[in-house]
């Protein structure tokens, strides 16, 4: 007899936890939204962005890496009292430079006159190719002893010094050597892409602010005369530019006149002021009247070139400088060799 059918499974019935489980289990959370904290966290965003976007016009970016610590932001400045911007300038073709030996603070600089290259290479560049470094120049020699002895005490943080006839930078590299600020002018186009390499090389773009002008006693225009394979030898005046050189080829052109007292802030320290400008120095020192005037402590210790056939070529003179000089309080001058050097003992 065949076995009754098996009776169905009942239906399963899922688990449950016991009730007192559930009754201690703590409750799930609500659901909540982060976006109130991410508007609090928007909302300063926001804010800084439409200050930034205010100001936009007033922002100014550039590759260079010039400090501002020795002038105003060029921004701020007129046309005629900006730095020269070595980045934005055309790159001198070809470069020649070497170290400078003789001095406590090496450096490199550039020749701008390098003769017919190469049957009358500069003497200097005739010393590269044998393998010897360049000649200390005198000027060098000065700068140095002075800042490090009575002029700055070896003290980069006590000042500037002023570079005024800059041609490629003995000076102004000697002083940057030593970690000093420099504010240089020169108006020959050729030296300034010189000083521009001596920049790179000696990797002082944060210490030296360069001006394509020559200092005088007004803000304006003037015509310089260039000698050609002799640019150091270029002048304001067509008669101081040939005096030396009369068979070179001059060329007359046209640069911008800076007094230094429109440069220089009122609240800077200047140690020292270097003018070499080939007879024009009258004109220079006027044009630093103020900064001349500075009581005896804080005035700078003066370098000047005093050589009397060229400041006749630019219908000024010695005797007119020291009487000048006296003027605003620099009583005490002394020659070394065609420089005065001058102090307010």
């Amino acid at each position: 007899m065949p076995a009754p059918p098996a009776a169905p499974a009942p239906p399963a019935v899922p688990w449950r936890p016991p009730a007192s489980w559930r009754r201690h289990a703590a409750p799930a959370p609500a659901p909540s939204s982060s976006t109130p904290k991410t508007l609090l966290l928007l909302v300063p965003v926001f804010l800084l962005l439409l200050f930034v976007l205010s100001r936009a016009p007033d922002l100014t970016f550039s590759t260079t890496t010039t400090s501002s610590a020795t002038s105003p932001p060029s921004r701020h400045l007129p046309a005629h009292l900006r730095p020269f911007d070595c980045y934005a300038s055309p790159q001198a073709s070809p470069v020649v430079a070497n170290l400078v030996e003789g001095v406590p603070h090496p450096f490199f600089y550039s020749l701008a006159d390098m003769g017919a290259l190469p049957d009358h290479p500069h003497k200097n560049i005739a010393r590269l190719l044998k393998g010897k470094r360049f000649r200390k120049p005198d000027i060098s020699e000065t700068i140095q002893e002075l800042l490090g002895g009575e002029v700055g005490r070896g003290r980069p943080s006590a000042g500037v010094v002023v570079d005024v006839g800059a041609n490629v930078g003995m000076a102004s590299f000697a002083a940057a050597a030593m970690g000093f600020r420099v504010l240089a002018f020169e108006p020959v186009f050729e030296n300034l892409q010189r000083i521009c390499d001596g920049v790179y090389l000696n990797r002082v773009q944060d210490r030296l602010v360069l001006y394509n002008a020559a200092a005088s006693d007004r803000v304006g225009n003037i015509t310089m005369h260039k000698v050609i394979g002799r640019l150091d030898n270029s002048a304001i005046s067509a008669i101081g530019a040939k005096l030396a050189f009369t068979s070179n080829e001059e060329i007359a052109v046209e640069v911008t006149t800076i007094p230094l007292d429109e440069v220089v802030l009122d609240t800077e320290r200047v140690l020292m002021i270097k003018v070499d400008v080939q007879g024009w120095e009258y004109h220079v020192l006027r044009g630093a009247s103020k900064l001349l005037s500075r009581r005896k402590g804080e005035a700078p210790y003066l370098i000047y070139e005093e050589d009397e056939r060229l400041l006749q070529a630019s219908n000024s003179s010695a005797q007119e400088i020291r009487a000048f000089l006296t003027s605003v309080g620099y009583n005490h001058c002394t020659r070394h060799g065609n420089d005065a050097h001058c102090t307010k003992e």
